[in-house]
């Protein structure tokens, strides 16, 4: 190697590394927004997270518009109370990076005895609060549609089928037959990453959960929108299917 290529790589490795060390050093925290249904009830508690990888820009901005939904119209809310992460990853969204400062996918990090301050806080939340539908909120770059994982409840995958052709009105579906390696129908798959957010391994009963992924290269405005609408209707449809799931 050169002695000018030499310097340039020590330069670039030295900004990145003071970039990283600057990220560590600023105060790091997750926010946690709650909307509460208007008249008091039994409640569905719901989970919503955005953000866990840094550079995903929709579900963070989605989040934010569901919180505006909630604010501006809580009767529409009925029995829900929506807990909403927008942020999961701080600095990993200061730095506009998947990764955390310190190089970590957090998504990949969840109940295998993580110690990043982040999973940590996130693990003791989901134990705490004991969601009854966990929706994460991710961006895929490499795909070309909407698309979606399903596990936890039985009804995830009755809840993300109509959610996913609500959003197909404004971005495509992926009908892609694989879809990040895994088997996928109709952009759903029901297989998954290992250490990826999830409910604790022994709440009972088990939260529905669902990620709902936009594709990374379509314009964010049409990624918010596709998302704000996914959600609305997974949480119309969960509580159709939960008022039904004593008699299923």
């Amino acid at each position: 190697m050169s002695a000018l290529k030499l310097a340039t790589y020590e330069e670039r490795y030295i900004s990145r590394l003071s970039t990283r060390t600057l990220a560590a050093a600023q105060p790091s925290f997750i926010p946690k927004l709650v909307c509460k249904p208007s008249r008091g009830q039994d409640t569905l508690k719901v989970g919503i997270f955005a953000g866990l990888h840094g550079d995903e820009q929709a579900g963070i901005n989605a989040a934010y518009e569901l919180l505006r939904w909630a604010w501006n119209d809580p009767e529409e809310l009925q029995d829900y109370e929506l807990h909403l992460y927008p942020i999961c990853n701080p600095s990993g969204h200061r730095l506009q990076t998947r990764h955390s400062w310190r190089d970590l996918d957090l998504n990949r990090e969840f109940w295998s005895g993580s110690q990043e301050p982040e999973v940590v806080y996130l693990e003791n939340e989901l134990r705490r609060e004991k969601y009854d539908a966990i929706i994460a909120l991710h961006t895929d770059d490499e795909q070309d549609g909407v698309y979606g994982f399903v596990s936890g409840t039985l009804l995830s995958e009755e809840v993300l089928q109509p959610a996913l052709q609500a959003a197909s009105k404004i971005l495509p579906l992926n009908n892609h037959h694989l879809i990040d390696g895994f088997l996928a129908k109709a952009g759903i798959i029901k297989e998954g990453y290992q250490g990826v957010l999830s409910a604790p391994p022994e709440q009972r009963p088990k939260a529905m959960e669902i990620v709902f992924e936009t594709p990374g290269l379509a314009p964010l405005e049409k990624q918010v929108a596709a998302t704000v609408v996914a959600v609305k209707t997974i949480l119309a449809e969960f509580r159709l299917l939960h008022a039904y799931a004593p008699n299923l």
